[in-house]
């Protein structure tokens, strides 16, 4: 069987996904910290591109 852990706090879950209600976090408060956590843009994909103006912007 795989272990599976919590993204937020790293706890293990023993026993299947089905029995943990909040999966893939052990707990509503893990479910709660990571929504902060999106909402807070802290989860970003790194891009290489230079922010565009618009031509209306340019001066």
């Amino acid at each position: 069987m795989k272990k599976t852990i919590c993204p937020i706090c790293e706890k293990a879950m023993p026993g299947q996904w089905n029995e943990w209600p909040e999966y893939p976090f052990c707990s509503k408060k893990c479910r709660t910290i990571d929504l902060g956590r999106w909402l807070g843009e802290n989860y970003r994909v790194p891009s290489q591109e230079t922010p565009s103006t618009f031509p209306d912007e340019e001066e």
